[in-house]
């Protein structure tokens, strides 16, 4: 591997340096989407019991207990459910974007390491081939392959590594793009339920 990197040129030292960026935050974006695994559906539910109980108690231990963001936004909302309920969904559109921004951390970072990893690996084959041409022209008829071979291994080795970088790298953002929609979505969707429900039970009372 180290010979191959060797071969590769000037140009694997940026590339290299792109791929340890990339894939140090694509692992720390898949810790956090982790904490985000929650069944939204059992947790709504259960949370819409027990405030349609009157258990608000309950409720706020049930968000408590969960890192999504869903499970703050609904904390925040039943906290702060006295208040009008225009002021509560802005409340609650600006804490839900407050967290989607969180989730889109680094995302844009990772987005331009995959666009220029390709790029620099082009760069590699050009730069490589540029030295071959140079190494042909210096030769001249008594040129061989074997002189030639180190421009043609560095135009291969930077292109191979680009878009071996790039492939993995862009599935996992489009991975993280997917799971912001669906986050987004619930939170959208589950707020408006949310304020539902309290509005509800503020006429109840």
């Amino acid at each position: 591997m180290f010979n191959f990197i060797i071969k590769g040129g000037p140009v694997m030292i940026p590339i290299i340096l792109g791929s340890l960026f990339g894939f140090a935050i694509a692992i720390e974006r898949f810790i956090v989407f982790r904490k985000t695994g929650l069944d939204t559906f059992k947790f709504v539910e259960e949370v819409f019991k027990g405030l349609k109980l009157g258990n608000t108690k309950k409720a706020l231990e049930l968000c408590e207990r969960n890192p999504h963001p869903l499970a703050k936004i609904f904390k925040i909302g039943i906290e702060r459910r006295n208040l009008p309920l225009d002021r509560l969904e802005k409340t609650l559109e600006q804490a839900g974007n407050n967290h989607v921004y969180k989730l889109e951390k680094r995302l844009g970072a990772l987005l331009s390491i995959v666009s220029i990893e390709p790029l620099l690996g082009f760069l590699g084959t050009i730069t490589g081939l540029i030295r071959a041409f140079m190494t042909w022209e210096k030769a001249g008829a008594s040129v061989t392959v074997s002189s030639l071979a180190s421009g043609i291994y560095e135009a291969m080795i930077t292109t191979a590594a680009g878009l071996i970088i790039a492939i993995p790298l862009y599935l996992c953002y489009n991975y993280f793009v997917s799971r912001i929609k669906i986050i987004s979505n619930d939170l959208t969707n589950h707020s408006i339920q949310l304020l539902e429900v309290i509005a509800e039970n503020n006429t109840k009372i």
